[in-house]
């Protein structure tokens, strides 16, 4: 699978998957799309305790992952982060990346994010355990209960067997009451199947310049 990294609006990177047409994050801005609809629309959404447990439905760059350790350490909060990813990026992409220099990472987190072990968990901080599986998400089977669920699979078009009725229930089943799911797409398709195991949607304005809306699912 041929990657090249190119260059977003906001100035951060993304990959471009060639034979699929597809990119990692939005053309629009790679960070500003992550804080919109990762972290301002999930992770700060929640009426959280101190510990949080969090899936995200691919690792990919480790962007998703970074912004939620920086804010994580600023509110002082304990993250249980869980994600699946089934192509993981070569040590070559992932150095490539301008990530750690737009976001002040002096402390390396984003290299320890990539370096830690497949398949165990691993302490990044004492505030922050990541526990990252090579396998596709039709394969996983989930033990814990989930506070947050990043969706950020690519498109239906691209991979519809990862929004399919099941995924999502399997998904629905692996989350607390209250806990919510959020995802760029916004198909009525996609609507639909979270509507019928019963999440409460929300179509919430895109990041500027880029979608112009998203969507929060919220276990009722």
């Amino acid at each position: 699978m041929e990657r090249q990294i190119i260059t977003t609006k906001d100035g951060s990177h993304s990959i471009h998957i060639t034979e699929m047409d597809e990119q990692y994050h939005s053309i629009h801005g790679s960070i500003q799309e992550a804080e919109k609809v990762y972290i301002e629309y999930g992770f700060e959404s929640i009426s959280q305790g101190s510990r949080i447990n969090l899936f995200e439905m691919g690792f990919g760059t480790g962007l998703n992952a970074l912004l939620t350790y920086q804010y994580a350490k600023k509110s002082g909060l304990e993250i249980e982060y869980h994600s699946v990813e089934k192509y993981p990026l070569t040590s070559e992409e992932i150095s490539s990346l301008n990530y750690s220099h737009l976001l002040n990472d002096e402390e390396g987190i984003y290299d320890l994010l990539h370096a830690a072990e497949w398949g165990k968990e691993v302490e990044i901080s004492s505030n922050f355990h990541l526990k990252k599986m090579e396998v596709d998400l039709e394969d996983v089977n989930f033990e814990e209960a989930f506070d947050v669920v990043y969706f950020d699979a690519f498109a239906p078009e691209k991979q519809p067997h990862l929004w399919s009725l099941e995924v999502f229930s399997k998904l629905y089943e692996s989350m607390k009451v209250g806990a919510v799911l959020t995802t760029y797409c916004v198909k009525g398709e996609v609507r639909r199947r979270l509507q019928e195991l019963g999440f409460q949607i929300e179509k919430l304005p895109g990041p500027e310049g880029g979608k112009r809306e998203v969507l929060r699912a919220v276990k009722i």
